[in-house]
């Protein structure tokens, strides 16, 4: 008996496998050991142990054949490299700052940056914070508010740009602080812990014209705006026929400057930038970098790997790889809404975030739903993911107590170029096998908690 036609054309990866690197699955058995172990946290893992490896696409990713010859181009001189020179030209070209500073990843653009700008007393509005991007900011002594659009912090909204700032909140914000007490707005492309929701290019304009009135300069993470631009793409008015490229850069003009992981959208394992229109702050910030990463011509990288980022920023732009890129992710994403396992949604760019206030409504957030709910499905399938809830955003530096965020998450981070879409059948099964039996799940409690960013060496017990 024939198969019934399907309904839709197959896609396929632009690009085909030349080198593989063998994965194995161990018995649950050993993977109840190596999670106890580890204390519960999937950070504190041993690689070899993880079966499909989700827990981030920050330097995961595999680099082509195009990126590693270029990696034997390395000019390894200590200063004024040919390397650095092809890294900003590509960021000029495709990003259109200026001016161009290399850190070895992002968050050192992120302290060079905040230890330029913030001030003490300052606050810095955003749309929904990251980890480290707000402590860096807390660390120069400033204080970070959220001005998000309040559809971000739903998980079942299906608004298509999540990631707009809410421009009355950031009215009020400057009509009670002052808008010199403002050092900058920090906007991300595709917000991350709001799953990997884009801003709209309608709402960066609308949010460049409010600056503008205010004198305040807008601060870019470009880390996914690539991503973001392709959303633009596929879900904004006027830009259907436009390529990534084009979207990206008009994006990333109505910013003044921008920092960059360079492990994420540009496909490599190390790197990042410093991107600025604003000559004064680039002399300042290339004046630092000396201090803090490297000559202001390395920042900390090998010449190889800036040859690698500039390839990898030409790449990153193709419109067939950012289509497939995210056509993964969604094909993951896709497989859990079918099948009714709760989801942020619509599905982001970079990773399917599981709800796990939903999934194990029994455990209160004080006992860590989402670290657990992470644990349970690396014991079930070895599949590494990570927490996004209240581990991760810490605790409130005036009183101690933790922060609790609305969205606990557990994310399936999508290396780019690396896993095919069986795998991704397996990491599907396995969250369905994790909610199927959501009742039996227990909360975890703190046995040992770390002053900063605590969701990277924390440990845990059962409760």
């Amino acid at each position: 008996m024939p198969y019934p036609k399907p309904t839709r054309r197959s896609w396929a990866e632009p690009w085909k496998v030349k080198v593989v690197e063998p994965i194995r699955m161990t018995t649950r058995e050993y993977r109840e050991k190596c999670i106890a172990e580890a204390g519960y946290n999937t950070f504190l893992l041993r690689s070899e142990d993880v079966y499909i490896d989700l827990l981030t696409d920050s330097g995961t990713s595999a680099m082509s054949d195009n990126q590693w010859a270029g990696m034997m181009l390395g000019d390894e001189a200590y200063a004024g490299s040919r390397n650095f020179y092809h890294l900003w030209e590509a960021v000029t070209e495709y990003y259109g700052y200026q001016y161009v500073v290399p850190t070895h990843q992002g968050r050192g653009a992120e302290h060079i940056i905040s230890q330029i700008m913030i001030k003490e007393g300052d606050y810095v509005p955003g749309n929904m914070y990251f980890t480290t991007t707000r402590l860096h900011q807390e660390l120069a002594g400033g204080t970070f508010v959220d001005v998000i659009i309040d559809e971000a912090h739903d998980p079942a909204n299906e608004h298509p740009f999540k990631g707009d700032v809410d421009l009355d909140k950031l009215q009020k914000l400057i009509d009670e602080v002052g808008a010199d007490k403002i050092p900058y707005v920090a906007v991300a492309g595709t917000v991350n812990m709001a799953g990997g929701q884009p801003q709209s290019m309608a709402n960066m304009r609308a949010l460049r014209r409010l600056c503008d009135q205010h004198h305040i300069p807008i601060v870019l993470d470009a880390t996914r705006a690539v991503e973001n631009a392709y959303f633009i793409q596929q879900r904004e008015a006027g830009y259907r026929d436009k390529k990534i490229a084009e979207i990206l850069k008009e994006y990333c003009s109505y910013t003044d400057s921008c920092t960059m992981s360079a492990k994420k959208d540009t496909l490599v394992n190390i790197g990042g930038w410093l991107a600025t229109n604003d000559e004064g702050l680039f002399e300042e910030a290339r004046n630092m970098v000396v201090v803090y990463e490297g000559l202001h011509t390395y920042g900390g990288l090998a010449g190889r790997d800036m040859e690698a980022m500039a390839r990898g920023i030409v790449e990153s732009v193709d419109d067939d790889h950012i289509r497939a890129r995210v056509g993964q992710v969604e094909y993951l994403g896709q497989h859990l809404i079918d099948w009714g396992v709760p989801v942020v949604r619509p599905i982001g760019g970079h990773a399917v975030f599981l709800d796990a206030r939903a999934i194990y409504e029994h455990i209160p957030q004080d006992q860590f739903p989402a670290q657990a709910l992470a644990a349970d499905l690396y014991i079930d399938s070895g599949v590494r993911s990570m927490e996004r809830g209240v581990v991760s955003a810490g605790r409130d530096p005036k009183t101690g107590d933790h922060r609790y965020p609305k969205l606990e998450l557990v994310r399936l981070t999508i290396p780019r170029r690396v896993y095919t879409q069986a795998h991704m059948d397996v990491v599907a099964e396995s969250a369905l096998e994790v909610y199927e039996k959501r009742e039996q799940a227990r909360g975890l409690r703190f046995v040992y908690e770390p002053k900063y960013l605590r969701f990277f060496q924390a440990r845990f017990e059962r409760v």
